[in-house]
């Protein structure tokens, strides 16, 4: 047996998704070759706290659905010394904190390869505001939509509920900025929803987003890999409720349905395939991403975003996809370490 490279396998941690990567974890923890891969657990508390292996391992044992414990501050924890033994990691938070180019700097920083996008690729896909901006200038055709300040809404809130209804009308969605998995996210009838939606997402993050609805189907493709991407076919969420909220992703009793491939024509699902790859190379992504997109009418293509840490739960549709393609899962992972690996061996020749 060849010597194996140690993984860190960091997750939890404190965004409002933390159960979704306790989950995407397990899955990628039992999935990982050994033959290839050692892995090594850390999870991260919703207060912030990075735990030993130790306890991270006890937790998953005991089947928990969220870590806890830990010291509050990283450099106080033994993590920190466990990531000094491994030659790779698996940054699985979704959201704050992992998402969002935070971990990626500090794993920039420690000289410690790391999977999926770089520290600016992952900031941009996290502010919805900013992936938005660039997608426009880039000729990506994308919802209207209104981006607000928390300070806005406390000084100019009459003036900003005359914008919405001005420029997108209702119904719209309410969401937070930075955020994913649908946690925050409001749909808005009226002006009497305005007021909770907002509050909704401004619990989240300080900048929100106002968006048109977009009546139409759900479809998102997988993409992979650095310099020259690969990106799969599509597929098609059919929610079991108004839109795809967290509960109708995730909760065990949700009827949502996933169609592989999407129920598309075969042009319109080529045109999707063709803007992902576009929106992948704009955004300067690497490694690994979902790209969501809404089709109105069977032929109008609005992209929605990229989701840079995508779940790898066992009702994901990122790894399912590439299954449909014939990529089963354990190898999937095997070939988006090696890309992290790539990436940090290139930018070492710099």
């Amino acid at each position: 047996m060849t010597d194996t490279t140690r993984v860190a396998v960091i997750f939890g941690g404190k965004s409002g998704e933390h159960e979704v990567s306790v989950t995407s974890a397990r899955n990628v923890l039992a999935a990982l070759d050994r033959n290839i891969w050692e892995p090594v657990p850390i999870g991260v508390s919703r207060e912030g706290a990075w735990l030993s292996t130790e306890d991270t391992e006890a937790l998953l044992v005991a089947g928990a659905s969220e870590m806890t414990g830990g010291k509050p501050f990283l450099l106080a924890s033994d993590a920190l010394a466990t990531l000094a033994t491994c030659g790779m990691a698996f940054p699985l938070i979704h959201g704050t904190n992992g998402e969002d180019g935070t971990i990626q700097g500090l794993l920039e920083m420690a000289g410690l390869p790391y999977t999926g996008c770089g520290v600016a690729a992952s900031a941009i896909g996290m502010d919805k505001a900013l992936m938005k901006a660039l997608f426009r200038e880039a000729g990506v055709p994308i919802a209207r939509h209104v981006v607000a300040q928390s300070w806005e809404m406390r000084e100019h809130s009459d003036a900003l509920r005359r914008l919405v209804e001005k420029d997108l009308g209702y119904p719209c969605f309410v969401k937070p900025a930075n955020g994913g998995s649908s946690v925050g996210v409001s749909k808005v009838r009226s002006r009497e929803d305005l007021g909770p939606a907002f509050a909704a997402a401004f619990r989240y993050d300080d900048k929100i987003i106002i968006e048109e609805q977009i009546d139409g189907q759900e479809v998102e493709c997988s993409v992979l890999g650095n310099e020259k991407p690969d990106v799969s076919g599509t597929g098609e969420i059919a929610p079991d409720r108004e839109f795809y909220d967290y509960d109708s992703k995730y909760h065990a009793g949700s009827t949502s349905s996933l169609f592989i491939p999407a129920r598309v024509a075969p042009e319109i699902e080529e045109e999707i395939r063709e803007l992902a790859l576009r929106m992948y190379k704009v955004m300067g992504c690497e490694g690994y991403a979902r790209v969501d997109f809404f089709v109105r009418n069977g032929s109008e293509i609005f992209a929605n975003e990229i989701n840079t840490i995508p779940g790898f739960t066992n009702i994901s549709m990122y790894p399912k996809l590439w299954e449909a393609q014939g990529l089963d899962y354990s190898t999937l992972l095997t070939r988006i370490l090696d890309l992290g690996l790539a990436r940090a061996e290139r930018r070492s020749r710099l």
